[in-house]
């Protein structure tokens, strides 16, 4: 890439934090211009201001749950930066952890808001982005969670979502292929931030014990987002699960 102006432009949503603000740093690294999204403007400043040196970004607070935040999201990214070559899908919350019987109905609305609504909302404003712009096309990357496959304990809102992100994902790959827009999935298990820290003192397990499991690092997760976006359109990764090597999932249950 020897200008900017040919370097790819990625918007990272839930940049604020955690997995968003590790696979800023990695992007940014790799030579990207970043639009990082959020709700708060102080979160975003920390993720720019730990962005690598040179690495070319801009925040845009912008509340994924709404339509006109996100339509201004993406004016204001073709705006400055002129197009979008990927969309990390990355914002979402974990919601309430209570049983089914007990689970707040306001725990509930939020996680399908967050998780799905917000997803599905951006990755619209992307389709319409990409499909306008020349060059066309770009890439899609939903963050999907282990609880895509397997739930836990006290978490219906999250696991519902994350599987409902699962066909989002092939239904957004599938319309996609007329206009040159893959899109795939990333289902991560135990990285090591601030949603994750309790797990390591000790998560409910389907028995009823409480384990202490172990996570790996954010980058991790970081390296394995840049590789699918670095793909050519040609060639997509529908789903990887990048997960901590100890962490009982595939025993889970």
């Amino acid at each position: 890439m020897s200008t900017s102006e040919q370097a790819p432009v990625a918007i990272i949503t839930g940049a604020g934090s955690g997995l968003g603000r590790a696979i800023a740093r990695r992007l940014g690294g790799a030579g990207y211009r970043l639009a990082l999204a959020g709700r708060r403007v102080e979160t975003l400043d920390g993720t720019l201001s730990g962005l690598p040196a040179g690495a070319e970004a801009f925040a845009v607070p912008t509340d994924v749950t709404e339509p006109d935040s996100v339509a201004a999201l993406f004016e204001a990214v073709a705006e400055r930066a002129g197009r979008v070559d990927v969309l990390i899908n990355n914002a979402g919350v974990f919601g309430p952890a209570a049983p089914v019987e007990d689970y707040p109905y306001d725990g509930w609305a939020a996680a399908v808001q967050t998780n799905l609504t917000g997803s599905f909302l951006c990755a619209q404003a992307a389709f319409r982005q990409m499909i306008r712009q020349c060059p066309g096309g770009g890439r899609i990357i939903n963050n999907g969670s282990l609880s895509a496959h397997v739930p836990r304990p006290n978490a219906i809102a999250y696991t519902a979502t994350k599987h409902a992100i699962s066909g989002l994902t092939k239904a957004l790959a599938l319309e996609g292929r007329r206009h040159g827009i893959a899109c795939g999935q990333i289902d991560i298990g135990n990285a090591a931030t601030d949603m994750t820290r309790a797990l390591e003192a000790g998560a409910l397990q389907a028995d009823g014990s409480i384990v202490a499991e172990p996570t790996m690092s954010a980058d991790a997760v970081a390296d394995a987002v840049l590789y699918m976006a670095e793909l050519p359109l040609s060639a997509n990764v529908l789903s990887m699960t990048v997960m901590a090597s100890g962490m009982p999932y595939v025993g889970r249950g």
